[in-house]
């Protein structure tokens, strides 16, 4: 079994579920030729055509404007936005029609489609190249939101993304993608969407994450050791997997939420407030966020600065423990 990173991975699974139905096409800003900014695509033209590996325009609107004309043809669109700070221009499209397309024809028509992004900082680009967005798009329903945090779970949760049929938002933490390789078997499996993962078994406090930030939170149980944590990747933001969340909570009385988006509004105070209706019985202690800030992202010099480290969700967990 081969050890691949997350862009391997996620390439892998286009190749195979692109051989295995022929209704699955590509397209977005320099997905063709170029293989994309990060690669991601690379090799796709050649071995598919460019009838199926399409390099568009540069005009995010019309990238979803068309994948979700192709969906309700009976393609299945994958279509890319090259940076999550240009996805703001998708959300006419995936709210006012990719989102509601099942519920506006009451089930004669789907809208199976998947739109990639590239997502949060980690790599000190420009403006507009490292934003955390995924609040925004959860917040339409009818659209899933998924954010995989491992080579493995890229390909399984980018695959159920392509076969489920509706519109799913599919962001990719670019700090992670060529952070780390683990193995990734090749051929047929599936990460369900709507499912978290449970990465460590803990007593004392619940860390919850996703994306880069899991990775963040895995340095800061090394600062930790004494305290018993319970570490969960949620992987798929909408639909929330408030089972895996509540039987944590109720097991430990102590929650620690970690994400790069901004504070206020993020997707931390929607945790919350599902655990205060469900389980705040058994809270021990209030539920502590280490976020981004509620600024734009800074240029380089300062991203370090605005992002959660092992340091900050280290004393966040000490702080709730010892509340």
């Amino acid at each position: 079994m081969a050890k691949l990173n997350m862009v391997q991975a996620i390439n892998l699974a286009l190749q195979e579920e692109m051989q295995k139905d022929p209704a699955v096409v590509v397209l977005g800003e320099d997905v063709g030729v170029d293989g994309g900014v990060f690669r991601v695509t690379e090799g796709l033209l050649d071995r598919f055509g460019s009838e199926r590996v399409i390099d568009t325009p540069l005009a995010e609107s019309g990238i979803t404007g068309t994948a979700i004309g192709m969906a309700v043809s009976g393609l299945k669109p994958v279509a890319e936005i090259q940076f999550e700070g240009f996805s703001y221009m998708t959300i006419d499209q995936l709210a006012a029609h990719a989102s509601r397309i099942r519920y506006r024809t009451r089930g004669r028509y789907h809208c199976p489609m998947v739109i990639r992004a590239p997502y949060g900082g980690g790599v000190k680009a420009l403006e507009h190249h490292s934003e955390a967005v995924a609040t925004f798009f959860i917040h339409i329903p009818g659209l899933k939101v998924v954010i995989p945090s491992s080579p493995y779970d890229a390909k399984g949760l980018l695959l159920s993304s392509i076969r489920d049929p509706d519109p799913v938002f599919y962001f990719e933490p670019k700090k992670l993608y060529r952070a780390f390789r683990e193995e990734v078997p090749e051929g047929e499996y599936t990460v369900p969407l709507g499912e978290g993962k449970k990465l460590t078994e803990g007593n004392n406090v619940t860390v919850i994450s996703w994306g880069a930030m899991v990775r963040v939170c895995e340095e800061a149980l090394e600062k930790v050791k004494d305290i018993s944590v319970e570490l969960i990747d949620l992987r798929t933001l909408s639909p929330l997997d408030e089972k895996i969340i509540m039987n944590s909570v109720r097991k430990t009385g102590r929650c620690v939420i970690v994400h790069e988006e901004p504070k206020t509004l993020g997707f931390g105070g929607e945790i919350i407030a599902r655990i205060n209706e469900k389980a705040f019985l058994y809270l021990e202690a209030p539920v502590k966020r280490v976020t981004g800030y509620d600024i734009p992202v800074p240029l380089p010099k300062l991203e370090d600065i605005y992002l959660p480290d092992a340091e900050k969700v280290a004393q966040a967990i000490k702080e709730t423990v010892h509340f």
